[in-house]
């Protein structure tokens, strides 16, 4: 469960599919124990995309935070991404041993539009960290990062918006103007869709997103990871 931050919250599939199972998407609580630990019973080396209904820092989860850290801190074989919109508490919610930043955890915010991304990058950068990335999804307008905000910036990930015909167009050219952007300052770049809007206009399966890169221009089949770590 998590509760709205932004505009970019209109569409969450977190509350789209917590509302379609009959429960409340802003009752936020622990998870059952099989998924919570699910990381320990992991053996070889993934990628792990931490808490995909919900938000790491939301102040609801602090009962319960450092067990999750524990759990991460006993995993160094998996990398743990962790995005959020609340990047302003996440210096307080570090675990004590942190250092410079765990080799296993990538940290990231979520910024759909100019004034978040404006917002929550700068915020982000001044937190230690081994790889810090930006979830640019879903992308509601042309965003064009300063150089200062991407420094320190190892991976942006680009998506349309998906949904009902609320959802907003996304125009493949911002996937350009970041892609471009990105490279210049070193980060790498994955192109997770193009959204229902153009899906619906383009795509041979307008039920989806438009997530087959099969699909899209070839300049915009870009997907790229960071390097694991080590």
């Amino acid at each position: 469960g998590c509760r709205k931050v932004n505009g970019d919250c209109l569409l969450c599939y977190m509350e789209r599919e917590k509302k379609r199972y009959g429960q409340d998407p802003r009752d936020v609580h622990r998870s059952a124990a099989s998924t919570f630990n699910l990381p320990l019973r992991l053996k070889e080396p993934a990628r792990v995309f931490v808490c995909s209904w919900s938000d790491f820092f939301i102040e609801e989860a602090d009962a319960w935070r450092a067990e999750a850290w524990d759990i991460i801190r006993r995993c160094p074989h998996l990398t743990f991404q962790i995005p959020t919109k609340r990047p302003e508490r996440i210096l307080s919610c570090l675990p004590a041993d942190w250092g410079h930043g765990w080799s296993n955890v990538h940290l990231g915010v979520s910024a759909g539009h100019q004034e978040a991304w404006d917002t929550f990058v700068p915020i982000l950068q001044r937190v230690p960290a081994a790889l810090r990335w930006v979830s640019v999804e879903p992308q509601t307008e042309k965003i064009r990062p300063s150089a200062a905000t991407l420094l320190g910036i190892g991976w942006i990930v680009i998506g349309g918006e998906s949904g009902d015909d609320r959802a907003r167009p996304f125009d493949p050219e911002w996937a350009r103007l970041l892609k471009a952007c990105a490279w210049a300052g070193g980060a790498r770049v994955f192109v997770k869709q193009m959204g229902s809007v153009w899906a619906r206009a383009n795509s041979a399966d307008k039920r989806r997103p438009a997530s087959n890169p099969e699909e899209w221009d070839a300049d915009l089949r870009c997907r790229e990871f960071p390097e694991a770590h080590r």
